[in-house]
């Protein structure tokens, strides 16, 4: 049986400095945390290679005593705690001690301080935990910490080390954070010798958002204040219409620290119930502001999260705030209306015409007559010119034909006067030659066209056509076989299935042979389609280069991840490149994915791969999101071509469920249907 012993006081402090220094973002947290509660009113935060060859902070705040510099890097030195009261009421960033014990233990530590009044200053220097005796230099007011070499003497740690793009990025998303939750003070951030970051530090929220997050965010903002009892809730939300696709732009402060709370998320997503899109997620910059009693910040090593004494009045704070700020800007800002639909202008005749073979021959050679002018300025200005072509209602003597693509995306809204016409449930009658014209026994009779009017004029009379056969409408996506010479016309076998309609644009009712009724998501439908498509797909997805390049602004870590993980996106066709500051130029996206989809889309990106393991997870959940960007949207107005491909799929077997595990039909028997309404 191994004996027990005492572990040193090194592998002590390299245990304890895992607990707090995970990252370089860790060590910058504590020291810019020990900066301010120094009193600082200026910061300035340097970093080179993600703060693995350096990392620098330099404030203007009280300074060190010479003496108390070498205490400083014991464990459990702080001088912000003295009895155990003090515990229950921590008014203070930093208060632990461990902070400068845990980051000298695994680096190289240089400190230059001096107090104000103080002639000369103060330095020290350390390695691996181990302080040299302190020494005077000349120093300005104020303390420099220089960390060098992070993790040197660990190679353990070392190994789980992220690029130094993605360490700069985490680095430059907690500086944001500490920006904002404390607007009084100037942060000023510098990566590689670059500057990234500079706040005033004028005591202003709005303009450390606009420094920290940029002025496209800043624009969506919404004020709100309000008090519940002794809480105090303050800050910006976004507006309903400007929500996002992630939370990765939700930050929240307690008392001007910086934490993550389930609490205050559910709370913020709460006010704004039935006013934002589903799958959307709002922004804001909150500050919840309570008796230093009224909460416990020693729950967790890194101080990000915290417990409430009274969790439902918090709750009740912010979910109040921020409801009843939207609802005094006369609540949400609507969802804009549709654009109507565009008709095709024809303002020539002589082109892009349809017309059957009856029209055609009997027009035979005429000279196409020039379109007249049209005379705009008659008509008054409120009056809608007519175009040439407008959409027409669909009868089931003159179905109007559908080309369409199988990889389609319906994204137009179709006139209300146009109603689908389903077929009718076993033979169809067929529609008497009266209605339908004649055409040549040869060739099954299509369906009629709009046909152009063109004026009357004395032509030679064609010639007699040969005896009609009447044609058997059908679903405008099925074709009927060609009649050789000598042969029966062969009709293609009826599929044992019927849809009977759509309801609520969303979802399609089919039912078969068996008496049995079936319910498809037509959204969840071909989101599976256009995922598989994709999973199967050995070549690069076609791309649309866009007339004008979208500048994408999902903050400072999210640009980063995504600049860090270029080739995967150009692989599904988009094409990026770096434009500063927390945005990225997009200029072209996969055609299957419509232009205003962008930016919501690299958003949903950004938090796949922050979230994936591998290589593959992270494929797979850009797919995922690209099928369903690029699918039919609930409400959308769908053709029946388009829905009789989607119900094909279905019963085939071929899609089952949605990419996201949810199912894309249900199955609602005759009995289970007359139970409901109690005949069975």
């Amino acid at each position: 049986m191994p004996h027990i012993q005492q572990l040193s006081s090194h592998v002590a402090d390299l245990i304890a400095a895992g607990e707090v220094v995970e990252r370089p973002a860790s060590v910058v947290k504590e020291l810019v945390e020990n900066a301010i509660d120094a009193g600082a009113s200026a910061i300035v935060v340097e970093i080179q290679r993600g703060g693995m060859g350096l990392i620098r902070v330099t404030d203007n705040g009280c300074g060190i005593a010479p003496e108390e510099l070498p205490t400083a890097f014991l464990r459990h030195a702080t001088s912000k705690l003295r009895t155990a009261e003090d515990l229950a009421k921590i008014g203070t960033l930093g208060f632990r001690g461990e902070a400068l014990a845990a980051i000298s233990a695994v680096s190289r530590v240089d400190v230059l301080t001096r107090r104000p009044g103080d002639t000369t200053g103060s330095a020290i220097h350390g390695e691996g935990g181990h302080m040299e005796p302190v020494r005077e230099e000349g120093a300005p007011e104020g303390t420099t910490i220089r960390v060098a070499d992070l993790f040197y003497n660990t190679p353990a740690r070392l190994k789980f080390m992220k690029k130094d793009s993605a360490e700069t990025a985490a680095v430059a998303g907690l500086m944001q954070h500490l920006a904002l939750s404390h607007p009084d003070v100037s942060f000023k951030f510098i990566k590689d010798g670059q500057e990234s970051l500079h706040t005033p530090g004028d005591g202003k929220l709005e303009s450390a958002v606009y420094a920290a997050l940029g002025r496209e965010f800043a624009k969506t903002l919404v004020p709100v204040q309000g008090r519940g009892g002794d809480i105090e809730v303050r800050g910006f939300v976004t507006a309903p219409v400007n929500g996002r696709g992630s939370r990765s732009m939700q930050v929240f402060f307690v008392n001007g620290r910086f934490i993550k709370s389930q609490l205050l998320t559910a709370a913020l997503e709460e006010g704004y119930r039935n006013q934002l899109l589903k799958g959307r997620f709002p922004g804001c910059v909150l500050e919840v502001l309570l008796p230093v009693t009224a909460v416990d910040v020693n729950v967790h090593p890194a101080k990000t999260q915290v417990k409430f004494a009274k969790e439902h009045d918090v709750f009740d704070a912010v979910f109040h705030t921020v409801m009843d700020a939207l609802d005094a800007r006369g609540g949400a800002v609507t969802k804009p209306a549709p654009p109507p639909v565009r008709e095709t202008q024809n303002p020539r005749q002589d082109f892009f015409q349809s017309m059957d073979a009856k029209t055609y021959r009997e027009q035979g050679h005429k000279p196409i007559a020039p379109a007249p002018e049209p005379a705009v300025s008659s008509r008054p200005s409120g009056e809608k010119v007519r175009p040439a072509f407008s959409a027409q209602p669909v009868s089931p003597a003159a179905p109007v034909k559908l080309s369409w693509n199988t990889e389609w995306r319906s994204t137009a809204k179709v006139a209300d006067s146009v109603q689908p016409i389903w077929p009718p449930r076993g033979a169809v009658k067929a529609v008497p030659a009266s209605a339908l014209g004649k055409a040549p026994a040869s060739v099954t009779a299509k369906p009629a066209e709009p046909v152009v009017p063109v004026p009357e004029k004395t032509v030679k009379p064609a010639p007699a056509p040969k005896p009609f056969v009447p044609a058997i409408p059908a679903v405008p996506a099925q074709q009927t076989a060609m009649e050789l010479p000598g042969q029966e016309t062969v009709l293609p076998e009826a599929a044992p299935w019927r849809i009977a309609g759509e309801v609520l644009n969303t979802y399609i009712i089919c039912e078969d042979d068996a008496e049995t009724l079936w319910l498809i998501d037509k959204h969840a439908a071909h989101e599976r389609m256009n995922f598989d498509r994709l999973m199967t797909s050995k070549e690069p997805p076609m791309r649309q280069t866009l007339l004008q390049p979208i500048a994408v602004e999902s903050g400072k870590e999210d640009a980063a991840l995504l600049l860090d993980n270029l080739e995967l996106l150009e692989q599904f066709g988009f094409g990026c490149e770096d434009f500063g500051d927390g945005a990225i130029l997009v200029r072209e996206v996969p055609a299957d994915l419509d232009a205003a989809d962008t930016a919501a889309t690299l958003e949903e990106f950004a938090q796949n791969l922050r979230t994936g393991r591998n290589l593959d997870e992270k494929r797979e959940a850009l797919l995922h999101t690209m099928a369903c960007k690029a699918a039919i949207k609930g409400g959308w107005t769908s053709d029946p071509a388009e829905l009789k491909i989607l119900v094909e799929k279905v019963q085939s077997g071929e899609v089952r469920y949605c990419p996201h595990g949810r199912p894309v039909v249900v199955k609602v028997t005759k009995y289970e249907l007359e139970k409901l309404f109690k005949r069975a």
